[in-house]
């Protein structure tokens, strides 16, 4: 699903700003026709969270009903138009002038609608229900009752009930756009790099249509001194072609270097269409116990994250996102994981240009195993992974698809209920390493599906609780069972210790500054005494909210480095030291 952006062929509008919302406690709504409009509506901004900008909707999780009007802002013949939605969580429908759009269950990942047939030439009426409610069977699930040992015990009892560490935020998470293309246009491209010998880069551009064309694609690739065309008919809707770069500027952390890829339509001597992408040529891949781009070896420094702040929640802040990479580059990370979702495009845009590598994971956290709406969470993982690869595949900062987080595996269903979605994710690209992050350890089955072990360790923290000198030696012995079992690389990709900003203690002791930044800084140089390790990232970048808990204080998850609002703790500056000079 392309991005949409305005040129010659193509025409774009953000409907961002101040729309409609009403909540609808008694789920009345769509029995009182509010899909054709409602009145006793109040501002509220998209894209934002609900749930911090009304005093009674922080806990509320829906449904609420969103209303805008929107005229054509450009010319619609010959166009087809589309409304998409970049994120909105949980459950949507959408209606344009009283005319069902259709649904989408999940946040964080994409989804759009054409409406060409229904759009007006005056004035346009949206309608879209949003329920964020917690269920068994939804993914991320939540309100799940029973033994406490089929999820953390940690988060038993929490409010609202969630069987995940972040606050449920529910809304209009990132723009909504009306966008026109050409009736024949281009509706996919799909970009692959490789490089099949020193200093030479090959790139490999599959385009599809919409509909049949009788054209042929035309593809001109520009920059860092190479500028080279190719042409290919079309098979059906689609054509297929590749471009050789002698002397390519390779894409890499300390020289992220991008090309312009632009594909064109063409009839006779005429443009019908054109999609323009930045393409960064770059390998990944997997050998024995390293991680090599570009042939070779990587280690990753970085952090877990939330698309997290004050008052606007899970919404789309583009001053955020260029402050948290201000802030990685500032402590000396090269990576992060996008927890426990997808983020932004605009979030991985950045990271292409900036050079941060990434690890692009699913909705998919805190999965667990009961039969009882067993079937329908995989069918929503299953619909995820395909959503994912489909956007984000093109992005030379993507650099390995996690498929979940923390799933509680001890159920011997959790194999086979994921050996089909490594199937299908490694059939969707073949070309990117794959993984799952677990708090199982060697005990996690799907491990061996996976190309990178990914564990989240709290040694220390939740377990010897202030007693690092315990802790220590048992993650050391953990890592090497680990690597001894599955003979894979491994990559820690949780750990650290709440703390308390401004909280200081001497003996270090939990929840002062001093307990976090000793424990971080012991993690990682034991981390750097095994060779199997390919990486670290602590949790997390910056404090988040949670549901209520006895465990989180202020409704907070304190472990960041950086306070919620983007201030260092004394940890920040260990990894600083650390990072700048590893």
């Amino acid at each position: 699903m392309l991005y949409p952006q305005t040129n010659s062929h193509r025409q774009a509008c953000d409907l961002s700003g101040l729309w409609d919302i009403r909540f609808d406690p008694a789920d009345s709504g769509l029995r009182a026709d509010w899909q054709a409009g409602f009145e006793a509506g109040r501002p509220v901004a998209v894209p934002a969270s609900w749930n911090d900008q009304f005093e009674e909707g922080r806990d509320f999780l829906g449904p609420a009903w969103y209303q805008t009007c929107f005229s054509i802002p450009f010319e619609r013949k010959g166009k087809r138009l589309f409304l998409r939605f970049g994120s909105v969580n949980y459950l949507a429908e959408a209606w344009l002038n009283g005319h069902s759009l259709g649904g989408h269950e999940g946040g964080h990942l994409p989804f759009e609608y054409e409406v060409t047939p229904v759009v007006n030439l005056g004035e346009n009426q949206l309608v879209v229900r949003v329920d964020g409610r917690l269920a068994g069977d939804r993914v991320p699930p939540g309100g799940v009752l029973g033994d406490p040992a089929d999820f953390f015990s940690s988060h038993a009892g929490n409010f609202p009930p969630t069987q995940f560490d972040f606050f449920p935020f529910c809304g209009i998470h990132r723009p909504v756009w009306l966008y026109a293309v050409p009736e024949r246009g281009i509706r996919d491209v799909t970009v692959r790099t490789e490089i099949p010998e020193a200093n030479t880069g090959r790139v490999h551009i599959r385009v599809e249509c919409h509909g049949r064309p009788s054209r042929r694609l035309r593809v001109h690739l520009w920059g860092h001194g190479h500028d080279a065309t190719a042409e290919a008919g079309f098979t059906q809707d689609t054509a297929e072609t590749w471009l050789e770069v002698p002397q390519a500027a390779l894409w890499s952390p300390d020289h992220p270097n991008l090309y312009n890829l632009e594909t064109e339509l063409i009839r006779g001597e005429e443009t019908t269409d054109s999609y323009r992408l930045k393409v960064g040529i770059r390998t990944i891949r997997v050998e024995g116990d390293r991680l090599l781009l570009n042939g070779e070896p990587v280690y990753l420094t970085g952090f877990g994250r939330h698309e997290d702040f004050p008052v606007t929640g899970r919404g789309y802040l583009p001053a955020v996102m260029v402050k948290d990479y201000a802030l990685m580059r500032w402590v000396g990370a090269n990576s992060f994981r996008t927890t426990h979702y997808p983020y932004s495009e605009p979030m991985l845009d950045l990271a292409d240009r900036l050079g941060f590598l990434v690890i692009d994971e699913t909705p998919a956290v805190g999965l667990y195993f009961r039969e009882e709406g067993l079937e329908k969470r995989q069918s929503l993982c299953h619909q995820y992974v395909r959503e994912m690869i489909d956007r984000d595949k093109n992005h030379p900062s993507v650099i390995a698809w996690s498929l979940a987080n923390e799933p509680h595996s001890v159920s011997p269903k959790a194999a086979a209920f994921f050996e089909p979605l490594f199937a299908q994710a490694r059939e969707l690209d073949p070309g990117r390493p794959l993984t799952l992050a677990s708090f199982l350890g060697a005990e996690e089955e799907s491990f061996e599906f996976c190309d990178v072990l990914c564990l989240n360790r709290y040694l220390g923290w939740y377990t010897n609780c202030g007693r690092l000198e315990e802790a220590l030696p048992l993650l050391s012995a953990e890592l090497d069972g680990l690597h001894e079992k599955f003979r894979k690389p491994v990559l820690l990709t949780e750990f650290g210790a709440d703390a308390l900003p401004g909280h200081h203690a001497q003996p270090p002791e939990m929840f002062s500054e001093e307990y976090q930044a000793e424990m971080i800084g012991g993690y990682i140089e034991l981390l750097r005494r095994k060779p199997y390790v390919v990486g670290e990232h602590v949790w997390n970048l910056c404090d988040f909210k949670t549901a209520q808990g006895v465990t989180r204080a202020g409704s907070l998850n304190y472990k960041g480095v950086f306070t919620r609002d983007r201030r260092p703790k004394l940890a920040a500056h260990r990894l600083r030291e650390l990072w700048k000079k590893g």
